[in-house]
């Protein structure tokens, strides 16, 4: 059973993992299991060219942080479990969290974090009832997002990105991702509002 597990390794399922990844020392989230189905194939960044992004160099290519964020993830925070290969077919709600079937293996957590893009290819099975046409996309691109408030979306159900229904920009699909993984260490720390930060000593 996971805490916690981020579907989608792209900027919002990367950016939520390594910030809830960053609070490893914090009492609230030491013993925390926390996973990150690291299914890429479909992100926007695949084919994204970064020039104005604050603190990447110009040039950046998206591809090229795919791999580095799985890279910083495991070095960093190698609590983390980054499940790569698979992909999620399916999401059902249970007593204790839900289960999460991919095309090789179940698992249960008690959270989710749905970070995949706001095609409207998406094929996760459990979500339909969420499914809504995108509020910041031209309609013609039939763009979906999943219909949430403040990123949530049902009880321990929560999305990011732009499936969470913002606008297709970098700075902005990681920041929900940050955005989340705060309120879930907020929740772990019985309400009391937290964020991680590092400082230089």
């Amino acid at each position: 059973m996971y805490d916690a597990l981020v579907i989608g390794g792209g900027a919002a399922g990367m950016s939520c993992a390594l910030v809830l990844g960053s609070a490893k020392d914090k009492p609230f989230a030491k013993n925390k299991k926390i996973g990150i189905i690291t299914h890429q194939k479909t992100s926007h960044l695949q084919n994204a060219l970064f020039n104005n992004v604050l603190g990447l160099t110009p040039g950046t290519t998206g591809a090229s942080i795919l791999e580095s964020g799985k890279k910083q993830l495991a070095d960093l925070y190698p609590h983390i479990v980054q499940i790569e290969n698979e992909k999620v077919l399916s999401i059902s709600k249970t007593i204790d969290g839900f289960v999460i079937e991919t095309n090789k293996s179940l698992y249960e957590s008690k959270l989710v974090v749905i970070a995949v893009g706001y095609t409207n290819l998406i094929t996760i099975k459990g979500l339909e009832a969420y499914i809504e046409w995108h509020p910041r996309a031209n309609m013609e691109k039939q763009r979906i997002w999943l219909r949430n408030e403040n990123h949530l979306i049902d009880d321990g159900l929560y999305v990011a990105g732009t499936l969470a229904g913002w606008r297709s920009q970098f700075a902005i699909a990681s920041g929900s991702g940050a955005h989340v993984a705060t309120d879930i260490l907020t929740l772990w720390n019985n309400g009391k509002h937290t964020k991680v930060h590092d400082k230089v000593s």
